[in-house]
């Protein structure tokens, strides 16, 4: 078992126990949000610390939603 360390810009985003660790170029999901892996950084026997990149959220044309919030008279 290895204490995985989840950082994105030097914050930890998760920290897991795993059986696996996770190789550089891997898709995966993080608290519902899609990564992609890094830097594999091994630091002691157990530790390995993973730099990630989690996907841009793209946010809907807001004014368009507002036009639809209009009230009917």
């Amino acid at each position: 078992m290895f204490a995985v360390h989840f950082h994105e810009n030097n914050t930890i985003v998760l920290t897991q126990a795993l059986r696996t660790i996770p190789a550089v170029d891997e898709d995966l999901k993080i608290k519902g949000r899609k990564c992609k892996v890094l830097d594999v950084t091994y630091n002691d026997n157990n530790h390995v610390h993973v730099q990630v990149e989690f996907e841009k959220i793209v946010e809907k044309n807001k004014a368009a939603l507002e036009l639809g919030k209009k009230k009917k008279r």
